[in-house]
């Protein structure tokens, strides 16, 4: 009776982890600041490269995540483009950043374009709470979804909010990190 091919595990190469394992560390750092612009994050997840594998490299990059500061957060914001304006520059960060917003901008009919407005207001009503863009994990969410995230987290206190940016940019991140790895495969 011939063996169940299901229990023999994927052999196949994986090329986007194989040329990211194969890049000097001051290139990967480049290759890592694209997708979470935290110092202290870019370098440990380079230092503990080469990865076995995606998930050694994605559990790397969010354990470290986790460990964002409010520092690190402001710092972080300040390569983000606010929710509807489009990323400036020709290179992969600006693509990623405008594929991400794409379904904000999507909606042209005029119930959508009146959420856009009203969340131009709510984003400005946030940037004058808390000091800051509003930042969300934008991939695939329409307005109204990003209307509603947003009004919700204007209740929150400057820590907590703090702590959903950073929740955010770890999203974002892991988002993007597998976008490098299907870019180079």
């Amino acid at each position: 009776m011939p063996e169940s091919t299901s229990a023999v595990p994927d052999a196949r190469p994986d090329q986007g982890l194989d040329r990211l394992n194969a890049l000097s560390e001051e290139e990967l750092r480049t290759e890592l600041a694209q997708c979470l612009d935290v110092e202290r994050w870019v370098l440990a997840v380079a230092a503990a490269a080469p990865y076995a594998d995606r998930s050694a490299l994605l559990d790397t990059a969010d354990a470290h995540a986790r460990e964002i500061t409010a520092d690190e957060v402001a710092s972080a914001l300040a390569r983000h483009p606010r929710i509807g304006e489009k990323a400036q520059g020709r290179g992969t960060e600006a693509a990623w950043s405008r594929g991400e917003q794409s379904a904000f901008a999507a909606d042209t009919d005029d119930a959508a374009v009146r959420v856009q407005r009203i969340f131009q207001y709510a984003q400005q009503e946030y940037e004058e709470r808390f000091g800051q863009i509003y930042l969300v994990c934008a991939s695939g969410r329409g307005p109204r979804d990003l209307l509603a995230d947003l009004v919700g987290r204007l209740a929150n206190d400057r820590d907590t909010e703090l702590a959903v940016v950073g929740g955010e940019l770890r999203r974002i991140a892991a988002l993007r990190l597998v976008k490098l790895l299907e870019a180079t495969a």
